[in-house]
């Protein structure tokens, strides 16, 4: 992860608050946690205290001994952030790049399996039958998710993007793979390996919304 990433990290104080509203109810110090998670008394306390950007593999074990969902320590540390996000837009990336080293994955496998995906989902976008599966399923796929975050967030953008009635054609097949991917549920990533459910979501909508912007100068947010 970049620098400019870990400072990113280090300037969210609601991590810190977080573990210790956690700690305090489990009545857990620094040095049990320590002995629990085989994080050392000081890195914690860093991380706690803002001097130390969290790495995947502490957020990890923060879930697993203080009972936090992972989604929530992620969303701490800047993955609900709009405006975090729209500074660097491959910060969710990055982060799904350490999640994928600590399990010994290979990120540009699975990323390929999501390009061709989407590749399939962009032809099927164009027909009258992809956008109708778009237009009547989306918004209950939404509620069947009833999640929030910034991939939310940018797929409720994007869905508002599809359904213009004066958008490019291009765009909108483009828009429209990413939207099926959603819907449709494809799970190129199997849900059980990773402890939040989204994560391959997460690659299809940063994949879209990069090719967006490089390719046709359109900004999500």
């Amino acid at each position: 992860m970049s620098g400019n990433n870990q400072r990113i990290i280090s300037d969210m104080p609601e991590l810190g608050r977080l573990l210790k509203s956690s700690m305090a109810e489990q009545s857990l110090s620094m040095r049990k946690l320590s002995k629990l998670t085989g994080i050392c008394t000081a890195s914690i306390s860093r991380i706690i205290n803002n001097k130390q950007p969290a790495r995947i593999h502490h957020l990890q074990e923060f879930s697993k001994y203080l009972n936090i969902p992972f989604e929530h320590l992620l969303f701490a540390v800047g993955i609900g952030s709009k405006e975090i996000i729209n500074e660097d837009s491959y910060f969710i990336i990055n982060m799904i790049q350490d999640i994928f080293k600590s399990l010994d994955m290979d990120l540009h496998g699975v990323m390929e399996d999501i390009k061709h995906e989407l590749g399939k989902y962009e032809q099927y976008a164009k027909t009258g039958e992809g956008k109708k599966v778009i237009h009547n399923g989306f918004m209950s796929k939404i509620t069947e998710v009833n999640s929030s975050g910034i991939i939310i967030e940018q797929l409720n953008l994007l869905y508002k993007m599809f359904s213009l009635e004066d958008i490019d054609s291009n765009i909108q097949a483009i828009i429209g793979s990413v939207l099926l991917y959603f819907i449709l549920s494809a799970d190129v990533i199997p849900d059980y390996v990773f402890p939040i459910g989204y994560l391959d979501d997460a690659i299809a909508v940063n994949l879209v919304v990069s090719r967006l912007l490089q390719d046709f100068d359109i900004a999500v947010k």
